[in-house]
């Protein structure tokens, strides 16, 4: 049966409008269910604090439970395969950390392609690492450190809290930028970390700065520099390494992750809502309070800071010809 031009052109516009319908459904009745968001870190560490707080925001404003899942093992490469082979439906969130930038290359054998099987949503926060030292040590700067380590070739040992980590991998870069060399202790975490470190068995550390600042205020600890591109407020006196070293940068950071083809509509959605969680005064308080600063930016612009990452701590990865412990 040939149609009318007029009836023609009418159906087929309701088709194309169709698909269109069907996405704003979709958006407005996300999420249906509760929603599992796998933390790859137990209980009680920063990023699990990050992600109960932000998780409450948006449990409270999407009328569905936001549901912290601990899942720690293999630096974070567990938690991320539960959600790569979770449906691509919003209901399955993935806490994405500098470990999993660092872990595309570290390891040759996962079972998922982090660029390519996780679609970024958003982003969350950043907090400095810090360069210090015991007291007992006689530097008292950056350029002081450079000068004794290049005098003296292997015999300053500086702790990380993990073959690999961005603690590790931040001391790499500052060996590859200073041209110096130092002795790479790492640890188990942060804690035997600094139990170490405040009793003088390793001379300095790339720690995280909420974990070492109550040490420094009490002057069992001297800071050195901070490792972001600008002073923390938190020590505003402090410089940075890259003021003395012009480039210098090694930032922990998070982000939200979702399965690759997870749809686009789901995807904004949750990125406005985290963003603005991100904005509210309480919630800057609370992430400054840990000494984290928010991110916030569009879906794209903070997979290209990922991609950006990941081929950056490629580089440090294979020049230092790390391997995974």
């Amino acid at each position: 049966m040939k149609l009318p031009r007029r009836n023609f052109l009418h159906v087929a516009a309701g088709a194309t409008a169709l698909p269109a319908l069907s996405r704003i459904a979709r958006a407005q009745t996300y999420p249906s269910r509760p929603v599992r968001w796998i933390v790859g870190f137990p209980p009680g560490g920063t990023s699990d604090i990050v992600a109960r707080l932000i998780g409450q925001w948006l449990s409270e404003r999407l009328g569905q439970p936001f549901v912290i899942e601990n899942r720690p093992g293999a630096a974070t490469n567990l938690a991320t395969e539960g959600v790569v082979r979770a449906p691509p439906d919003g209901h399955t969130l993935l806490y994405v950390t500098t470990s999993n930038m660092i872990n595309a290359t570290l390891y040759d054998k996962l079972n998922f392609n982090f660029i390519r099987d996780i679609t970024i949503v958003s982003g969350l926060a950043h907090s400095p690492l810090v360069l210090e030292v015991h007291p007992s040590v006689s530097i008292k700067t950056v350029p002081e450190l450079i000068t004794y380590a290049k005098a003296n070739p292997g015999k300053i040992s500086v702790a990380s809290f993990g073959t690999g980590t961005i603690s590790h991998l931040a001391g790499e870069l500052f060996k590859m930028m200073a041209g110096v060399d130092m002795l790479h202790v790492p640890y188990r975490g942060s804690g035997p970390l600094l139990n170490d470190l405040l009793g003088a068995q390793v001379h300095g550390a790339f720690d995280n700065l909420p974990a070492s600042i109550e040490h420094i205020r009490a002057g069992k600890l001297r800071p050195l520099a901070v490792t972001t591109a600008m002073r923390s407020e938190a020590l505003p006196d402090l410089p940075t390494v890259a003021e003395l070293l012009p480039g210098y940068e090694a930032i922990p950071w998070s982000s939200v992750g979702a399965p690759k083809n997870t749809p686009l509509e789901i995807v904004d959605k949750l990125n406005r809502e985290v963003n603005a969680a991100l904005t509210d005064p309480r919630i800057k308080a609370r992430l400054s309070d840990l000494g984290a600063t928010a991110i916030i930016g569009s879906p794209v612009a903070i997979s290209k800071r990922v991609g950006d990452e990941t081929e950056k701590w490629s580089k440090v990865i294979q020049s230092a010809n790390i391997k995974p412990e």
